[in-house]
């Protein structure tokens, strides 16, 4: 099994939705949060690990934390969503005024980026080996923001979109390359620095990127970074063991390759699958694909069913099926975002529709410590 581990951001308000800006307290006074560029958010990140029990509690451990904090400053709590789902993006609440970083994002991108979500990091140190497995999530990442959309509101309203965050969210630079090699996206990069559509090594936001200790040069991970917020653990775990048994299949098969097992060029390939993510961020679930092999249409769903059931067998060979298994609750009774829409449908005010997540996710959050994390209470 890999490593795996997460960078998880999350919103902070109070129990009624309304999102206000806590990162400066929370990141001077909590051990492990990192301050993001506006204050309305912040993350945690998890030590890697190969355990899935040991990663579900990784997840609740901090955020457990992060809520007895937010009681100390007042009534505040934990928000979910990818989006300032009930408003706020007309103006961003600088976490750090100082940081010269910070204001070029800012002025550049404005509220685009205010936004909250997981980024999954699985362990890969064979660069090559990195290089494909980033070539086959690429044009597959569709899958992963249909599976984990939680973002249908933007201040107040419905958007048309599951997604509102992907949608929005300025992928940067505007063109990047599948990369042929480790060599091949070394150059890339310094390339893009020198041209300044990159202002340093972590201004790559695609949706999976290759990550390291000291980028572009030393890689040791692969960095998921299409998915919206996931905030059920379980669904988190679901969403990533289908995705380690993806690259264990690569790693099992050294012809999984976009590159040498599709019938589209390269360019068609990035083509494709930028169509793929805007039809993702649309409808998710429901999405109206195009296969990267040949083009053939298909349903999000109907393609996550398809690679569910082609690595349960390896997943249940290196054992972790039992987490890989709750995906199928998820394709049965939807995403967040679809959920929400539901009741939103049925006349649920945005406002009652957030704060009944707000209620569910902290029942689930304790349900969870009770039964399978006890011993966090000590």
């Amino acid at each position: 099994m890999l490593l795996k581990g997460f960078e998880i951001e999350m919103y902070t308000g109070t129990p009624s939705g309304e999102i206000v800006g806590l990162s400066d307290k929370i990141t001077t006074s909590l051990d492990g949060y990192v301050r993001e560029p506006d204050s309305r958010n912040v993350e945690y990140v998890t030590a890697p690990s190969r355990n899935y029990d040991q990663l579900l509690c990784a997840i609740l451990r901090p955020r457990l934390r992060l809520r007895e904090y937010l009681q100390q400053l007042g009534n505040y709590t934990l928000i979910p969503g990818s989006t300032l789902s009930l408003g706020g993006s007309d103006r961003f609440v600088r976490s750090d005024p100082t940081n010269p970083y910070h204001t070029y994002i800012e002025q550049t991108y404005s509220t685009k980026v205010v936004t909250a979500s997981v980024h999954i990091n699985i362990g890969i140190d064979d660069p090559e080996l990195l290089m494909r497995a980033c070539r086959l999530i690429r044009v597959e990442a569709p899958l992963f923001l249909a599976l984990s959309a939680s973002s249908p509101f933007l201040d107040g309203k419905t958007t048309g979109f599951h997604s509102s965050r992907w949608r929005v969210f300025p992928q940067t630079p505007a063109h990047v390359p599948l990369f042929t090699s480790h060599a091949d996206h070394i150059q890339w990069v310094e390339q893009q620095l020198a041209a300044g559509t990159m202002q340093n090594v972590r201004h790559l936001w695609v949706s999976v990127r290759p990550n390291g200790d000291r980028r572009p040069y030393d890689l040791n991970r692969l960095e998921l970074r299409i998915c919206d917020l996931v905030t059920d653990p379980i669904s988190l775990l679901a969403i990533t063991a289908l995705l380690e048994a993806r690259l264990l299949q690569l790693i099992e098969n050294p012809h999984l390759d976009p590159l040498t097992q599709s019938t589209f060029s390269p360019e068609e390939l990035i083509s494709l699958t930028a169509n793929n993510e805007i039809a993702a961020a649309t409808s998710s679930l429901d999405a109206q694909l195009l296969h990267w092999q040949d083009g053939r249409k298909i349903t999000a769903r109907d393609w996550i069913a398809e690679l569910y059931q082609e690595v349960f067998v390896l997943a249940k060979q290196h054992g972790f099926s039992c987490f890989l298994s709750p995906l199928q609750k998820i394709l049965r009774e939807g995403n967040e975002a679809q959920q929400w829409l539901q009741l939103h449908a049925v006349g649920f005010s945005t406002q009652s529709t957030i704060i009944q997540a707000i209620r569910a996710i902290r029942e689930r959050e304790l349900e969870l410590e009770d039964k399978l994390c006890a011993s966090l209470v000590a």
